[in-house]
């Protein structure tokens, strides 16, 4: 690689693992989502041609915040608002005179009140997560739109309708008084799961895992225990994402390879984080107060505790997922209901059920997998081998494809012997 695109390579890293700070303190500062992102893009901009020239600053986020704000000082005087804005210039730019003074400003947090201004009850559900996703949690428009499987051009249409309903409706940047988080706590918890889940599942040129998403979900599900303290939700989705995260030591081979639950070595898994997880669960638990993300917990739980995997308790997980399916009911809860129901031994009656859901899951890959691990269960190697071909088709992970087609490859050597 050139120094350029080593250097390039460097700065998306660090836009990827600090954009949600670095665009939560300026539109703290600025009161403008699309004002904070462009002035952001700027400052990434200059990085490459300042860090190519002098290095790599000791603090490449803090670098990037003094730029970016000066960024917006330029732009709002080009836009001729500086008589209109001039205490907004004024103030900007005693902060940049009171950085500048300091080797190493510290950029204040303000991504909870972030969070919170993007799940606004004036904006619909799936809106609130889509641009929390994007705004917080750094994620393009192509990623957020996998996640929901809408198409791309969809997304960045519905991501550009929120900032501009909330730039109308002069929505604040505030933490609300916690009398009013009820309306807002699933959006808040399903965007930190969201985030979760991306860096759990990284898409095409990323490593297998994106270990400063997922640290970033549990930050701020720890956060929200600490804002929120007696709320199960809370508590069971940090639990959830703890017993998950325990895993990822053993979820690749040295080379990359993906290694499914079932042929992971359990003793890579990380005790410490198994043990808190199950332990925030109890607690959440003991509140009386079930919700999906204690479910969701709760099914964890029973993998990690199974000495080994066919010790696993099936029936009892089936069990969860018809709680989980009743009260949150989706196709892909469906789906992971069905897989647990070929695990109790009901294999024709999970396929029936997994086929019912072909046309709400068609651009799903999990869903094609699942499809065709049933099938070659069922010795039905017609399914089994479009569905493999499906599956690999709409993979992100090269790791998940080499391993989906070395299942599809010993389908067709066992029907040659």
């Amino acid at each position: 690689m050139s120094d350029e695109a080593v250097l390039s390579a460097r700065i998306a890293a660090i836009m990827r693992e600090d954009r949600g700070r670095l665009v939560a303190a300026l539109i703290r500062a600025l009161g403008s989502f699309d004002m904070a992102e462009d002035a952001l893009q700027d400052a990434s901009e200059r990085a490459l041609v300042h860090w190519a020239r002098n290095g790599i600053p000791a603090r490449p986020d803090a670098w990037l915040l003094q730029v970016a704000r000066r960024a917006a000082i330029d732009r709002i005087r080009k836009a001729q608002r500086h008589a209109a804005a001039s205490p907004e210039v004024l103030r900007l730019m005693e902060e940049d005179e009171a950085d500048r003074a300091m080797d190493a400003p510290e950029i204040p947090d303000e991504r909870l009140r972030l969070i919170f201004t993007c799940c606004h009850p004036a904006l619909e559900e799936k809106t609130r997560v889509a641009l929390t996703l994007r705004t917080v949690g750094g994620l393009t428009t192509r990623e957020i739109a996998r996640a929901f499987l809408d198409s791309e051009p969809a997304m960045g249409q519905r991501l550009s309708r929120a900032r501009a309903k909330i730039s109308a409706a002069a929505i604040p940047f505030v933490v609300p008084e916690r009398a009013d988080w009820d309306q807002r706590l699933n959006s808040v918890l399903s965007v930190i799961y969201l985030i979760f889940n991306e860096g759990w599942t990284a898409g095409p040129g990323e490593e297998p895992i994106r270990t400063g998403l997922c640290d970033e979900a549990i930050w701020l599900a720890r956060l929200m225990t600490g804002l929120a303290s007696g709320e199960p939700e809370i508590e069971g989705l940090l639990a959830l994402m703890l017993i998950a995260h325990a895993r990822h030591a053993a979820r690749f081979d040295p080379g990359g390879g993906m290694i499914p639950l079932e042929e992971q070595d359990r003793a890579n898994w990380d005790a410490g984080l198994v043990d808190e997880g199950l332990a925030l669960l109890d607690v959440a638990v003991a509140r009386r107060l079930p919700g999906p993300f204690q479910l969701q917990a709760a099914i964890g739980a029973l993998h990690v505790q199974a000495e080994r995997p066919e010790a696993t308790d099936w029936a009892q997980i089936l069990l969860l997922y018809d709680r989980l399916l009743a009260l949150a009911p989706s196709p892909i809860v469906a789906l992971n209901r069905a897989v647990a129901m070929a695990e109790t031994g009901a294999l024709e009656r999970a396929r029936r059920e997994m086929a019912a859901l072909a046309g709400a899951l068609a651009g799903y890959q999990p869903f094609h997998a699942a499809t065709a691990e049933l099938a070659r269960r069922a010795g039905d190697a017609e399914v089994a081998r479009a569905a493999y071909a499906e599956a690999i088709r709409l993979s992100q992970s090269e790791s998940e494809r080499a391993w989906l087609q070395a299942r599809a490859d010993d389908l067709a050597d066992s029907r040659r012997m």
